[in-house]
């Protein structure tokens, strides 16, 4: 095989972490949007708080979030076990507890990226909508939202660059499963304790490279168009 080919077991990786990115940006959009508006307008008591728990992932060991999920969303966990009891969901070991570990991952990006977008935006716009006679949704839809746009696309896409290079929560919370868990991270460190894996562990790591890469490039471009276009 040349050095540029694929086997079977990489492409099943990498559209396994496509799948799990894609809904990891899909996951977080609404809630990140939302606590990002939050956090931008809002003062309550406990904020400063709050702003520390959605940042707390940014700053902790992948591996403790990974086994905080586990004790929680496992099939013995206080929620976990609930869930595979009742509706027989289970989350832990599955792809979607890695959508689950990647989106408390890139949850802080978003959420940052949201709030700082929302922040420069000029509060007379929307004061100005309301003495109009528009409601709190209706200003939220038409002139906050639009305006955080920028904000918006750039923390989607960086949620969904995080996802692809998620590594410690998700081999702790759903382990290393080929087909099932075992994203491009994961199938890098598996060819590193094979031998032989070097060939296969270059071109996943070249390959991670340039979707990271690529996908901070579009969310640098896509944000500074949409800004020219809300000019």
């Amino acid at each position: 095989m040349d050095w540029i080919g694929l086997t079977p077991e990489e492409i099943s990786a990498l559209g396994l972490s496509a799948k799990v990115s894609l809904w990891c940006a899909a996951v977080t959009f609404i809630p990140g949007v939302l606590t990002g508006w939050i956090m931008a307008r809002k003062s309550f008591i406990g904020k400063s708080v709050v702003d520390g728990l959605v940042h707390l992932p940014l700053v902790i060991p992948p591996v403790v979030v990974g086994y905080v999920l586990l004790l929680g969303l496992g099939t013995q966990g206080f929620i976990g076990k609930w869930l595979y009891e009742v509706f027989g969901i289970s989350i832990a070991f599955t792809w979607k507890g890695a959508v689950v570990a990647s989106a408390v991952m890139g949850f802080p990006l978003m959420v940052r990226s949201v709030r700082l977008s929302m922040e420069l935006i000029e509060t007379r716009l929307e004061d100005a909508a309301r003495t109009l006679g528009a409601g709190p949704l209706r200003v939220f839809l038409t002139i906050t939202l639009p305006l955080a746009l920028p904000g918006i696309i750039t923390g989607s896409i960086l949620s969904f660059a995080r996802s692809l290079g998620e590594f410690g929560a998700t081999i702790t919370f759903v382990s290393n499963i080929p087909g099932e868990t075992r994203t491009l991270p994961l199938a890098v460190f598996t060819y590193t304790q094979i031998p032989g894996g070097e060939g296969p562990a270059l071109r996943l790591v070249v390959l991670s490279i340039l979707l990271a890469f690529s996908a901070l490039i579009v969310s640098e471009v896509t944000a500074r168009r949409t800004e020219r276009l809300l000019k």
